[in-house]
């Protein structure tokens, strides 16, 4: 049984993500955090999924039973754990979330003292000790070493002081209309009243989260609905979070989706005029369009290119001393404020950088023209290796000779591959996707 994928451990609440399995999981993950323990502290939050409540119980009773205490804090954005797990000195920290998933799905995600995702290798190491059955009995506590739990309500605070200190003292949102769609998920709370306090007018939607509408209709992966409030409220900018508050997606004036790769570009010659950006470039994934790198080029800023995931960006980031990167789906890293994506961090940069320029978001958050990009996700009945596929090389090769950007993977969390293909003639592109869609079809059907 292989646990984890590109983000921790995802899967169907009740089947993979089991309190039996979250159980023991928590267990193998405090035999491997007893190596490095120095509080002898684990810091647990959750999203707005009915699942939470099991899985939470499950994983404070794996915990507790191999004598860790445990600090729950309930509902929270995942960057704020990260945040929360350094702040609070604790040996680790778990965030009962599956992001952008349905409710149905729910996930679990790990963190180190210093507020880092776990790399691969140290994944590698809890999933052994998941397996390990000796080593899980012999690792169970008794009489006073077993450990207690207690729940925080006010570490809210915390975070929101830290993330408002990342918007500049000298400047407030007095005068924007913002509406800010919360994806009945864990920003529900803590979004809105970061803004208000900033003295922006908020309009608040997907606030009322009931364990099943978590990211359904609403939120980032459905701008839509935002964007027709910003519209009906003739609001200044939206905000849209997705379940657990690390994805960020604006929308401008105009009702118009902002591309996640030209916000990202704008940020990036933001932090470049003030002064904060450091290693002269960014981190992207292989997924952002060759606008992007052609646009940075023309700042003088360098582009580079990490696999798919947040976490990825961040170690790519920290091996070539950047503090700036994301992903065109919204995860956007200020180093300088979070260890994660951070969607409530990463909208401050952003209504900072349009109060300062004082234009319209749609004048602002547009600066290049993008390639032309077609996107596809197959459903599979096997995930075969990529370098098994008969006549995939030479698929590969053909279009590449046609000047067109490919990119072949499997979802980390469902039975799919994703297709991308990016190139300056539309026509051709759709042309090419469908011989590739073909292609796969006969390979993985």
């Amino acid at each position: 049984m292989e646990l984890f994928g590109t983000d921790g451990v995802r899967g169907k609440a009740g089947k993979k993500v089991s309190a039996v399995n979250a159980m023991r999981l928590a267990m193998a993950t405090g035999i491997y955090f007893r190596r490095f323990s120095r509080t002898n502290k684990i810091l647990v939050g959750k999203d707005t999924r009915r699942s939470g409540y099991m899985v939470e119980n499950a994983i404070v009773s794996g915990l507790t039973a191999v004598g860790f205490d445990v600090i729950q804090i309930g509902p929270m954005p995942t960057p704020a754990i990260a945040f929360l797990t350094a702040n609070m000195r604790c040996d680790a920290g778990i965030m009962i979330s599956a992001s952008h998933n349905p409710y149905y799905d729910n996930g679990i995600k790990f963190f180190d003292w210093a507020g880092n995702k776990l790399d691969r290798a140290r994944e590698a190491e809890i999933e052994a000790i998941y397996k390990d059955d000796a080593l899980i009995s012999a690792s169970q506590v008794v009489d006073k070493e077993i450990g207690k739990s207690k729940r925080i309500d006010d570490v809210i605070g915390r975070y929101i002081v830290h993330i408002k200190n990342s918007f500049p003292r000298t400047s407030t949102l007095k005068g924007k209309r913002i509406v800010i769609d919360c994806a009945n998920g864990a920003g529900y709370i803590v979004g809105p009243t970061i803004l208000q306090e900033l003295g922006a007018e908020v309009i608040v939607i997907g606030n009322q989260p009931d364990g099943f509408n978590i990211n359904e209709g609403c939120g980032a992966l459905h701008p839509q609905n935002l964007a027709k409030v910003v519209l009906d409220k003739r609001a200044d900018i939206g905000i849209a979070l997705d379940g657990d508050a690390d994805r960020l997606v604006l929308v401008d004036e105009k009702g118009e989706v902002v591309d996640g790769d030209k916000l990202m570009a704008v940020l990036a010659v933001y932090l470049k005029e003030q002064g904060i950006l450091k290693g002269e470039g960014m981190v992207a994934t292989v997924m952002s369009n060759q606008g992007l790198d052609e646009y940075l080029r023309s700042q003088k800023l360098t582009l580079l290119r990490s696999a798919v995931g947040d976490k990825h960006v961040v170690a790519m980031m920290e091996e070539n001393g950047m503090n700036f990167g994301g992903e065109q789906s919204g995860h956007i890293i200020f180093s300088d404020y979070a260890k994660t994506g951070d969607g409530l961090s990463s909208a401050l940069q952003a209504l900072a950088y349009l109060v300062e320029r004082d234009k319209k978001a749609s004048e602002i958050f547009n600066p290049y023209i993008s390639y032309p990009q077609l996107l596809v996700n197959l459903l599979v009945n096997e995930k075969k290796p990529l370098e098994e596929i008969e006549g995939l090389e030479a698929l590969k090769e053909q279009i590449e000779s046609l000047k067109i950007r490919h990119l072949f993977r499997y979802s980390g969390t469902e039975n799919k591959i994703r297709l991308l293909l990016e190139g300056r003639d539309e026509a051709l592109l759709e042309q090419t996707m469908e011989k590739c869609k073909q292609f796969f079809k006969s390979k993985l059907a």
